[in-house]
């Protein structure tokens, strides 16, 4: 399915750079963590504190593109499955139906993914405490674990963009799908900046983020007419 994943691609990218304002509501707090929790040299150098902010943003997105590469694996178990045919027209289908809703999110139009962040809350509270142990951040080492475990910070778009990943039947596209995501929100989360600011404002206008909603909302009506026409063909 070559044309649909480079959609979905697309999409994910869309999503993590516009989504921006959401990452940023969510995730403000463990920048803001993040930047107290580092030794008093680091955070009065800027450039050696930039260094460690992109170092753990490069962590989280490792994080993100590992378990798209696990959903992709089990979307590929998934094909297996049953008949083939069958099973690639419903992940089809479903990657088709998670843009549409990602797309009305996006636009402001419906806000119900705090359904899924909530569900993720019972893994993140097994994980906070692995969190804790790797403060204070006083080495890039350490900044990069901490990275990657807040990739797995319950979250609406991670969660939605994985069934999407899930969806590509490939581990290979599910981690690109994932690695998208994450390139698209590194302007709003990498540092408490200028560019974070300046991203986060563009994000916030909503003729742009409706604009990115509707973009991704034609992808996805696109995925399940050519999933209703194969289906019938």
């Amino acid at each position: 399915m070559p044309g649909p994943v480079d959609q979905v691609y697309l999409t994910a990218l869309l999503v993590g750079l516009m989504g921006g304002v959401h990452c940023v509501a969510m995730c403000g707090g463990i920048v803001s963590a993040f930047s107290l929790g580092m030794p008093t040299e680091v955070r009065r150098d800027s450039s050696c504190m930039l260094l460690y902010q992109v170092v753990c943003n490069l962590g989280r997105v490792i994080g993100y593109t590992l378990i798209g590469a696990v959903f992709g694996g089990l979307g590929a178990i998934a094909l297996g499955a049953g008949p083939f045919r069958t099973m690639q027209l419903t992940l089809y289908a479903v990657a088709g139906s998670m843009m549409v809703l990602l797309g009305l999110h996006l636009g402001g139009w419906w806000q119900r993914l705090a359904v899924l962040e909530r569900m993720g809350l019972v893994l993140w509270r097994r994980l906070q405490p692995t969190w804790r142990h790797l403060l204070p951040i006083d080495s890039i080492h350490r900044a990069g674990l901490v990275g990657l475990v807040w990739s797995l910070l319950p979250c609406g778009l991670v969660y939605s963009v994985l069934i999407s990943a899930a969806a590509t039947g490939s581990p290979i596209s599910g981690a690109g799908v994932m690695l998208a995501f994450g390139v698209g929100t590194l302007p709003n989360l990498i540092g408490a900046g200028l560019l974070a600011g300046a991203a986060a404002r563009i994000a916030e206008r909503n003729w742009i983020r409706q604009g990115a909603g509707v973009v991704v909302i034609a992808f996805g009506l696109q995925a399940l007419w050519r999933a209703g026409a194969d289906a019938w063909s």
